[in-house]
């Protein structure tokens, strides 16, 4: 037969007394915030549990941390590869311009040098012409000497003297 406790009674204000420190109220009083402070801390089970799901939040916020680092750097190697088809696809395009411009450059030196040329022998010609042009002033104004000495007679052996070093001069040009 098992032992039987002694019937508590609702007066006993040590049994309430000791009941409440240990966390028991059996009395219709409130407990006291203090007590039920220290009576809340967590046990040493409770304690474990928490800081195992501390240390389960530390190690899965360095998991989203790793997994957002690398879809940062994923993020920038595929910025840095289109900067860089950027820089190529540019580089090819001023390259074809810098062709153009030198076969541009070939083209308007080739008609540079054809103008040049072009106007080396007008000025060849132009001096060609300048010098048949004087001689055939000379002569017209030879002539018009010669005109002029037949047509006096017999004064005209001073114009022909004055003529001669003219027609000297004309036949030399």
């Amino acid at each position: 037969m098992a032992p039987q406790l002694p019937a508590l009674s609702e007066s006993d204000p040590v049994l309430e007394a000791f009941l409440a420190d240990i966390g028991f109220g059996l009395g219709p009083e409130p407990l006291d915030v203090t007590t039920t402070m220290t009576m809340a801390a967590t046990p040493p089970e409770e304690e474990t549990s928490a800081s195992a799901s501390a240390a389960d939040e530390a190690a899965e916020r360095r998991l989203r941390r790793k997994i957002s680092n690398r879809e940062s750097a994923r993020r920038s190697r595929a910025r840095k590869q289109r900067h860089l088809e950027e820089i190529r696809a540019r580089g090819g395009r001023l390259r074809a311009g810098n062709r153009e411009l030198a076969a541009r450059l070939r083209g308007v030196q080739a008609r540079a040098a054809l103008v040049r040329l072009t106007n080396a022998r007008l000025r060849a010609e132009a001096g060609a012409l300048g010098r048949r042009l004087a001689a055939a002033r000379r002569a017209i104004a030879l002539r018009q000497i010669y005109a002029a000495a037949s047509a006096a007679g017999t004064g005209g052996f001073e114009l022909q003297a004055l003529a001669s070093p003219l027609a000297d001069r004309v036949a030399y040009a």
